[in-house]
């Protein structure tokens, strides 16, 4: 009899201690900050972690400006208000691929065993990384919007416009980032998270509107092109940046993003949590 005392006095402990430690909304919004600040410190320390958003932006927009610009729109000038946007675009999607690749490394190293004896919400590793890459979305943006207008891009937006396609630029990034997280966490290893993530990202950005007028390509690629949920983020932030009009592609990217983030949000923490 006093064993059986003992047990369930034991669990009662157990069941307190639970309920005493799980984080409330303010816990949790203060870990998942906790998160984001290591990610910063982390990225601070590899500076490698900033080649795709720094010196792929540069690149890509010389590149594709200076190659495809007369041939598409007969000069540079005239392209560079359908480049700048496409490459917006394709380079939020590379950075958003690698939280899922970093993600993944984290959990092999073990990194993520240390946190489940924390007494710390299951969604704050998750969330905590999310925030910090808004700081890589940002630069991205930023610079090729720079490098832009110093080859002539002129957008006709004005201010105004531009910040809003800057804007527009970095959520689409967040909320697409939170696919490739999905991944992260269901994929057995770091390379494998980089091969199906490059499998999702050049269909998406190069069967789009990033690059060419999709009225350019055969029927039925158009048709995929007009379906791109690509396409349709890059042509609200045209809308934005080159016209300074809030249109209908705005509110359906914004949608779009929001109905990302409500499906595989869930979906990250229910697979993270079972991993844990």
């Amino acid at each position: 009899m006093s064993t059986s005392l003992l047990a369930e006095h034991e669990t009662t402990q157990v069941l307190d201690r639970t309920l005493v430690t799980r984080p409330s909304l303010r816990d949790t919004l203060d870990q998942s900050l906790a998160m984001a600040w290591r990610a910063l410190k982390k990225m601070r320390r590899n500076p490698e972690q900033w080649f795709d958003v720094t010196l792929q932006p540069l690149l890509f927009t010389a590149m594709f400006a200076y190659i495809f610009g007369g041939a598409i729109s007969g000069s540079v000038e005239n392209y560079l208000p359908i480049v700048i946007t496409g490459i917006l675009a394709q380079t939020a999607l590379t950075a958003s691929m690698a939280t899922g690749v970093q993600l993944r490394e984290d959990m092999d190293k073990g990194v993520f065993d240390r946190f489940k004896s924390l007494p710390i919400a299951r969604i704050a590793p998750l969330v905590g990384p999310a925030i910090a890459d808004l700081a890589r979305y940002a630069t991205a943006a930023t610079l090729t919007i720079l490098t832009g207008m110093l080859m002539g891009y002129r957008p006709g937006g004005g201010v105004p416009g531009v910040l809003a396609g800057w804007l527009l630029t970095i959520i689409a990034g967040w909320s697409l980032a939170w696919i490739f997280t999905y991944l992260g966490t269901r994929a057995r290893s770091a390379q494998a998270v980089q091969g199906i993530s490059m499998m999702i990202m050049f269909p998406l950005t190069f069967l789009s509107n990033a690059f060419v007028p999709p009225e350019s390509l055969p029927g039925w690629l158009e048709a995929f092109v007009k379906i791109n949920p690509v396409s349709l983020v890059i042509s609200a932030v045209r809308d934005l940046m080159n016209d300074g009009q809030v249109t209908a592609n705005v509110g359906w990217a914004l949608l779009g993003c929001a109905l990302i983030v409500a499906v595989f949000l869930p979906l990250s923490v229910r697979s993270y949590s079972r991993k844990m």
